[in-house]
């Protein structure tokens, strides 16, 4: 054990340092890099030229705390969508900044469509995907002139399943020069970040400001994310977005970007993070907004919405009430969080526990700012509930939800008001 002198260390560790760069729409403004908070990002899977459908999701992922939307501008029609999105959301009163996701066609319909360009607050350039042979050099030079134009920010995106074949192919050629030739795997990651960083400074000597320039080096392994942005990381400053290209479906996607993620984030890498999650049939596109910030708040990195705790259940739970009450909670407390976060500043910080039995209940409910004890299987079928670690009532019968639900709406109106 470490003595008193030396504790064990605790939290992640002080972010890299990072330049800050601003991305704006009218009042709002989010700083990504330096000693800003990691930024939770998301992107559509509407059809943009369907401004209205494109809209409506804009709004859903904002509400669930996107702080970024990026969006798909992939021909003519999507580009001319979006002002009529940007004004659409304006007057939803959704002021989240939008970035417009360009390939292969991203030089001409930002010069095509100027008001598109306006309407966006940052781009996102794969730099393997704007020309081949002289025409890669003339097409992206082009965006980068329209950003600078417009002084907006630009993550350069490289991506291990579209890299630029020429300079991977400079890159093999120098490897097989080698006395010792590094394995395939490492001339990938070189090339990862060999792209990355010399389109930013080809950015740079086409006009962009070092602090509009964000950089990512996407690719869909655990283990190849994170050696590849600790590599990145040590040979630039600018800001870095993280994320596997594809996480995948359901747990396995929520598991490995929490997996690369969490390693990095301790590790003090990353500046702003998007999770790729592939939506189930039907599913909720919302759900990557709120696994990216359960990641940064389970960590201590952030805090966006009350967060519960409620035991996994045994033997001693068999009835499923203390599980029905944990997912009723924590679905009241994020239902809550937008117009909460406005009235009760501070209330993201609360605890509430929902535990299943006295094996642990009392104690973690005293732990909580607001915890319930609920009767285990052969138990009294009485509820304790815990106020900042005073036991306030015992609830019983039909009703233990929506008495508990009150308490819980009680202690916030009265602990985190703006008047309190």
């Amino acid at each position: 054990m470490s003595s008193s002198n030396n504790p064990i260390p605790s939290g992640p560790l002080a972010r890299r340092a990072s330049r800050r760069v601003l991305i704006q729409h009218g009042e709002r403004k989010i700083w990504v890099g330096g000693d800003a908070p990691v930024v939770v990002q998301s992107m559509t899977n509407t059809d943009t030229a369907d401004a209205v459908a494109t809209a409506i999701q804009i709004k859903e992922l904002a509400r669930a705390g996107s702080e970024l939307v990026r969006l798909t501008v992939d021909r003519p029609e999507a580009a001319a969508a979006v002002p009529y999105i940007r004004d659409q959301l304006d007057k939803m009163g959704v002021d989240v900044p939008l970035v417009g996701d360009f390939h292969y066609n991203g030089h001409t319909l930002l010069t095509d469509y100027p008001d598109c360009a306006a309407a966006l607050s940052k781009y996102r350039i794969n730099p393997g995907n704007v020309g081949k042979g002289a025409k890669r050099d003339t097409q992206f030079a082009q965006m980068i002139e329209v950003a600078a134009r417009h002084d907006k920010p630009v993550r350069i995106g490289v991506n291990w399943g579209s890299l630029d074949q020429a300079l991977l192919a400079r890159i093999m050629d120098e490897n097989a020069a080698r006395a010792n030739p590094w394995t395939a795997q490492a001339v990938m990651y070189e090339a990862l970040i060999t792209s990355a960083i010399e389109n930013a400074v080809r950015a740079e000597e086409l006009g962009l400001a070092r602090d509009k320039i964000i950089l990512s080096c996407k690719v869909s392994g655990v283990q190849d994310l994170i050696a590849v942005y600790r590599e990145l990381s040590k040979r630039c400053d600018y800001p870095l977005h993280l994320g596997l290209t594809e996480a995948g479906m359901g747990s396995k996607g929520i598991v490995a970007s929490t997996a690369a993620l969490s390693v990095l984030l301790q590790e003090g890498i990353g500046d702003t993070i998007r999770i790729s999650l592939t939506p189930e049939p039907g599913g909720d596109r919302t759900r990557e907004v709120v696994v990216g910030q359960e990641i940064l708040q389970t960590m201590g990195l952030r805090k966006f919405t009350p967060m519960v705790i409620a035991c996994p259940g045994c033997g001693r739970t068999t009835s499923t009430v203390f599980q029905e009450l944990a997912d009723d909670i924590q679905t009241y407390l994020r239902e809550q969080m937008p117009e909460w976060k406005k009235t009760y500043p501070g209330v993201e910080a609360m605890n509430v526990a929902v535990m299943g039995c006295i094996v642990n209940g009392p104690g973690e409910s005293k732990h909580a700012n607001i915890g319930i004890s609920l009767p285990g299987t052969g138990e009294s079928p009485a509820a304790p509930v815990f106020v900042d670690g005073e036991k306030v009532a015992t609830l019983r019968g039909e009703n233990i939800v929506g008495e508990f639900q009150a308490i819980v709406l009680d202690y916030v109106q009265k602990n985190y008001s703006k008047a309190a």
